[in-house]
């Protein structure tokens, strides 16, 4: 990242922190109802310190990896089938936006009430959140492939699997990682909203746990804090893979 990229990001945080607290001063909430910026970071500080917020933020990434991992790679196979099939696309269309269209929140008590609150249930709810912007990213990406490119390739004897790992994928390429892009922020979506419905462990156990039993509202905006800082470093991840494959764009 360049100077000029970090020092834009440095002001648009400290404009955000600057905002946050012309909020509570104007609003007047007591700090039980909107911590100052200043009382989040510090007990921002002392959770990270106590170990209070490391063992949920490895569940959650544990939860994350494996979702993520199970979403995009069953995505890739039903993306490819949906682009290449007719008889596929018509068959399971329907099913896909259903499922897509159904809310995973309303979705998540099922689940854990089917797969217990432990990590399957968890994997299940990532996975389908992850799986459909990768399919259909997939799915329009191979579509936008020129043809002749196939065909050249199909002059020159290239087989089945050749084509496709040649052309197909690498002509595909921006547009799947752009899907990736969008389903790893939703990962994290997923893997809170399946810690909400059932766990012990994870970031959104830690933000329920806060913000009930303990009442403790400033460690509920610093696990906020540090699940939004989570989804920017996972996006810029994704950002960086994608430079270093396709370049920039």
């Amino acid at each position: 990242m360049s100077r000029t990229a970090v020092l834009s990001v440095l002001a648009a945080l400290a404009a955000f922190l600057l905002l946050w607290q012309l909020v509570v001063i104007v609003s007047g909430f007591p700090p039980l109802i909107l911590p100052p910026p200043g009382s989040v970071m510090t007990r921002w500080v002392a959770a990270w310190t106590a170990g209070t917020i490391q063992p949920h933020l490895g569940a959650t990434l544990v939860e994350i990896a494996l979702g993520f991992a199970l979403g995009a790679g069953s995505a890739l196979v039903a993306g490819y089938a949906l682009a290449r099939s007719a008889l596929v696309e018509r068959l399971a269309s329907p099913y896909l936006v259903a499922a897509q269209a159904t809310p995973i929140l309303a979705l998540a008590p099922l689940i854990a009430l089917w797969f217990g609150t432990g990590l399957p249930s968890k994997l299940v709810i990532t996975t389908l959140i992850v799986f459909f912007p990768v399919a259909v990213a997939t799915m329009v990406g191979l579509r936008s492939v020129d043809p002749r490119l196939i065909e050249m390739a199909r002059a020159f004897r290239a087989s089945n699997p050749q084509v496709v790992r040649r052309v197909e994928i690498p002509a595909a390429l921006p547009a799947i990682l752009g899907g990736m892009r969008v389903g790893v922020t939703l990962a994290v979506i997923g893997a809170i909203i399946a810690e909400w419905a059932g766990g012990e462990r994870g970031l959104g156990v830690l933000i329920n746990v806060a913000r009930g039993s303990l009442f403790d509202i400033p460690l509920m905006f610093a696990t906020l804090a540090t699940l939004a800082l989570l989804g920017v470093t996972l996006y810029l991840v994704m950002v960086r893979i994608e430079r270093r494959l396709v370049g920039e764009r």
